[in-house]
Order: structure tokens, then sequence, then C-alpha cells
């Protein structure tokens, strides 16, 4: 959302707002919809064409894919004042917290959920077991950004997940698929994960337009200032935000389409628990953050960066372990399609509870006729 029409987390009503934001933001649920309904026909109705991107990849990623995440991540990565971070880095209490959500309560969360819900289906159990293990380091940003989370807080927590990713993926899915049901009683599931995929899907998606955005915020700064960084660069990129993520959203559900038009009644049975996953996950983010007073803003974005998970590196291993037709494969696949407007809608949650709930926090949207921007950014 560009930095000229977004509503301010410090003052200003969503109702306020809304009626002066430009066409692309004030209807972004139509417009994932819709980008959903388009990938999904162009996968069902043109299949050499949804073979011919899926043959585009380097190692195990998809360069379309590639491309646009990153064309949707430069921006709000650019927009991160990178001097702040050390803010976030100080404050242990949202850490912790933060690492105690991604790695042990949200893991630990999706082998329930799927072991609960199904417990006939094993294909589909592993496959959401990995995507409980990857934990987001792209999207994420989006949803945080729409929402009026804390952007250096993001930051922070999306490159913690990343370092985490490479370290514990492997050793979380020996312990998810092969210890924890040993010692329940339950099927074991083996599966060799390949930390070159890992790696490479943490450099490719959160490395590149991370480097891309610190660069360009010094750059900006030092020859121009902050104020024209900010005033008139930002606002010009802002936008591209969005492009990229309505990009990436078709390609998803074009190159799976087939897979998930093939299958409705398994999509079905894969989505419960991933709603449900997703729903008690954020609750628990913004519960735990009141509780620790952390503000609205990194109470968010603690909601967010654990409720989020990373789909293309789930649906990458899913595949690399087990095959591309695999039931482990379309449990991945179905991720992105309950997750984007499921995420969606948490951002006008999380509007409303920062309203509801944080009525004294100056990070926090608040009732009020007049509509500012985000602290630091400009009016039009």
């Amino acid at each position: 959302m560009s930095d000229a029409t977004r509503e301010s987390p410090m003052t200003g009503s969503a109702e306020a707002v809304i009626g002066r934001l430009s066409r692309l933001d004030r209807f972004l649920p139509v417009w994932i919809i819709l980008a959903m309904a388009i990938g999904l026909v162009l996968g069902r109705g043109f299949p050499s064409l949804t073979d011919a991107l899926d043959s585009f990849t380097i190692g195990s990623v998809s360069v379309p894919i590639a491309i646009g995440l990153l064309v949707m991540m430069y921006p709000v990565l650019a927009k991160v004042r990178y001097s702040e971070t050390s803010r976030i880095a100080a404050d242990r209490k949202l850490l912790v917290a933060s690492l105690v959500m991604n790695w042990v309560l949200g893991p630990a969360l999706m082998f329930a959920l799927a072991w609960l819900l199904l417990p006939d289906l094993p294909e589909y159990r592993t496959g959401l077991i990995i995507v409980g293990l990857a934990r987001c380091i792209a999207m994420v940003l989006i949803w945080n950004d729409l929402a009026c989370g804390d952007r250096e807080a993001a930051a922070v927590l999306v490159a913690i997940n990343s370092v985490f990713q490479v370290v514990a993926f492997a050793a979380l899915g020996w312990f998810y698929l092969q210890t924890l049901p040993g010692w329940l009683g339950l099927e074991t599931t083996s599966a060799e994960f390949s930390l070159t995929a890992i790696t490479v899907s943490v450099l490719v998606f959160l490395g590149i337009p991370l480097v891309a955005g610190f660069a360009t915020r010094q750059i900006g700064e030092r020859t121009k200032g902050r104020d024209w960084y900010e005033t008139a660069f930002l606002p010009k990129i802002g936008p591209w935000a969005l492009y990229g993520l309505l990009f990436t959203i078709v390609l998803l559900f074009a190159l799976q389409g087939d897979a998930i038009t093939s299958n409705p009644l398994d999509v079905v049975r894969i989505a419960l628990p991933l709603l449900a996953y997703f729903a008690i996950t954020f609750s628990l983010g913004m519960i735990i953050g009141r509780q620790l007073k952390l503000g609205y803003a990194k109470t968010t974005t603690l909601a967010f960066t654990a409720a989020g998970n990373n789909f293309e590196l789930a649906i990458a291993v899913a595949i690399g372990t087990f095959g591309i037709t695999s039931g482990q494969a379309l449990a991945g696949v179905v991720g992105p399609l309950i997750e984007v407007p499921v995420l969606v809608g948490l951002v006008y949650v999380a509007l409303w509870a920062g309203r509801k709930y944080f009525p004294g926090d100056p990070t926090a949207p608040r009732n009020s006729a007049q509509a500012t921007t985000r602290q630091g950014e400009p009016n039009d």
C-alpha cells in the first residue's frame, strides 16, 4: 500500500482512511480473490502455460515466483528504517515470544491439528506438518504493513526466522515426523530434507530484497536526505508491493490450479486444520503481545509473523522429497489458497482489535475524524 494513502497506526480511523485510499488499496480483497480465480483458470485451462512456468526453475527455486516475491518485498523492505532496528534487538520480551511462537507453539499446534483432523490421510498430514515447520519470511511483511504493524520489528523477526529455518528445519522435521510420533505410538514418516534447498529459499526470497532495500535507503538518504527519500521516493515504489503480491498469487494458483480443482474434497479436508491453525496462532499472538504489554504495533507484528508460513519452501521441500504428484505436495499447494484470504481478513481483525483493545496505545489506530499518514510519512 502506498505511503501517501496508508492509514496511520498513530492517528485516524480505518473508516476515515478507506475513503481516501486508491482503488487498488480500497478493493484489495477483491483483487486478491480475482488473482486467485485467474490463476486457477489459467492452471486448469492452459496446462501448457503452467508446464512452461513450472519448468522455469533454477535448482529448487521457481524463477517466476521468485520475481513476483522480489517485486513484492522490495518496497516493504525499502521502507524499513534500519537505524531503528537496534530497539527491536533489545526488546527481549518480543524476541523470546516470537521464537517460542514460531519454533515451539506453531509446529506443535500444526502437528496436533494434522493428527486430530487428518488421522486417516498420512500424506496430507505429513504435508501439513512440513508447512508448520516453514516459518514465514516473505508475504508476512505485506500483511504486517497493511495492518500497521511495526516494520522494523517485522524485519528483525523475519531475519531471525530465516536463520532458524536454515539451522532447525531439518532437525524439527525429523522430530515431528519420526521421534515424536514414535514416542506417542503413532505412525512415523521417513523424510530427508535438502539443506541446500532451504538455504537457497531463504537467500532468494529474503536475502536479495533485504539487501536491496537496505542499500536503497542508505544510498537514498545519503545522497538526497531522509525527507526526499520518504516523501518522494517511497510513494513511487510503494504500490509495486501490491502489484508483486497479485502477480505472485496468480502464478502460485496457475502452477497448482489443476491439482486444486481436481481434488475439491481433499482440499476441504486439508483446509480445515489450516483454518484452525491461522485462527488459533493469530489469536494467541495478539493475546500474548497484549499480556506482555508490547503495544499494538509490535503485538500485531508478533501475531502475523507467527501465523504466516513459507509455503514456497514447504511446496519445494514436499516436491523434492515426495514428488510433484504426492499428497504432501498438494497439502503445501492448498496452503496459499487458505492463507491469502484468511490473512487479508486478519488484517481487518487486527485494525479492529487495535481500536478496541489498545485504546490508549499511540501505535494503535483509534476512532478519530482526522486521518493522517504514518508518523514520519507524508500526506497527499
